[in-house]
């Protein structure tokens, strides 16, 4: 708990060195909503790029997603699947912070990455909840699983990963993808209904069915203790992500409900209390890693969670990068938190890229070679 109260003061400081990428996502954000999705690009790197597609309009608001396919010479396919959930508080940021990441796993790996989008907590006019962000991460993963052979991608070997806010939703896709009810969390037994459904379906059929369920999980930096956050005043102004996501500061479900009311409602959003017991249910392998400097997804708070997986019968790996701070997977450089993708992201993506090879990997009588 310690970690979750200091954390607060710090985070205005190095919000600020946010805004001017963040400033850049929200405006390609606003211009991809605007625009039919742009035809797909092959790179030097042997990566097609389909960009802006649409897998979503929950209210309203269209969600989108970019595909990262590998083409180059060699590759066998089907290939397994990478979705990214981008961080920045629920509040601010847009796929396009990810990029870099996305197209580094794409042109080092035969894995078709696929970087979402989803709702902020200041959409709809600051409305949104944070249980609507994860029926979108759920609706992601559910699109990707039935459309992902378009790409060339393996719809039974898609991991899900994210970093911060985006880890917290990937564990949450990870965790809760069985936990799906058309009612939402309209009750206070609360349920997930995704935010795409493909036709003819819901989220009852889709639970009966086996619910989403995926074969790997990479947790970057992530968020696994909602309620504690919400004891630590994340839900208000002392929070800096609200000012930077221009929406006044409320409680994750909307007035009258907080923590102490609902105590129910955090604990079903938070990853550390929702880990089953592997003889009730078995969860994928996961990847969790944080930098040794980083005082607001802490060290700490990452061993915490890979002791509940151990204690609970399922696999892990836990990484703590010496040196590294908070974001050091976002694109480009930050002063203040001392990353630069270049230098610091690449030893952990090889790393991710590792686990992904031996965990998603097919034998070879499944696979054929790519067209």
């Amino acid at each position: 708990m310690n970690g979750y109260r200091t954390f607060l003061p710090r985070l205005s400081l190095w919000l600020v060195l946010l805004c001017g990428s963040w400033s850049g996502a929200l405006l390609a954000a606003e211009r991809a909503a605007e625009s039919p999705p742009a035809p797909a690009v092959t790179g030097a790197d042997g990566v097609k790029v389909h960009r802006d597609v649409i897998y979503a309009q929950p209210a309203g608001q269209p969600l989108a997603l970019d595909i990262y396919q590998p083409v180059r010479p060699g590759i066998r396919a089907p290939m397994p699947v990478l979705l990214i959930f981008h961080g920045g508080g629920w509040l601010i940021n847009t796929k396009s912070i990810m990029q870099q990441m996305a197209s580094y796993v794409a042109a080092h790996a035969d894995i078709v990455v696929v970087n979402a989008d989803y709702r902020l907590l200041s959409s709809n006019h600051n409305t949104t909840k944070l249980n609507q962000i994860v029926e979108d991460a759920l609706g992601a993963t559910l699109w990707v699983q039935r459309n992902i052979q378009h790409y060339q991608g393996d719809p039974a070997r898609v991991a899900v990963t994210g970093d911060s806010a985006g880890g917290h939703l990937a564990a949450m896709v990870t965790l809760a993808g069985q936990n799906l009810s058309s009612q939402g969390f309209a009750s206070r037994t609360p349920g997930f209904k995704p935010s795409y459904l493909p036709e003819g379906e819901s989220a009852e059929s889709i639970r009966a069915a086996g619910g989403i369920q995926v074969q790997a999980a990479v947790l970057s930096y992530a968020v696994f203790d909602l309620q504690a956050r919400a004891f630590a005043d994340f839900e208000t102004a002392k929070n800096g992500f609200w000012a930077m996501g221009k929406a006044s500061a409320r409680g994750f479900f909307g007035a009258g409900i907080n923590v102490h009311s609902h105590p129910e409602l955090y604990r079903a959003l938070s990853p550390l209390y929702l880990i089953p017991k592997a003889h009730q249910r078995r969860l994928p392998p996961q990847f969790v890693h944080v930098g040794s400097r980083d005082a607001l997804t802490t060290p700490d708070s990452a061993r915490q969670y890979v002791d509940a997986l151990d204690q609970a019968g399922h696999r892990s790996e836990l990484h703590i990068y010496p040196g590294l701070n908070h974001a050091f997977l976002d694109n480009d450089c930050n002063e203040y938190l001392g990353n630069c993708f270049d230098r610091d992201a690449k030893a952990p993506l090889d790393d991710i890229i590792r686990f992904l090879n031996e965990t998603l990997a097919s034998p070879v009588s499944d696979v054929k070679p790519a067209c």
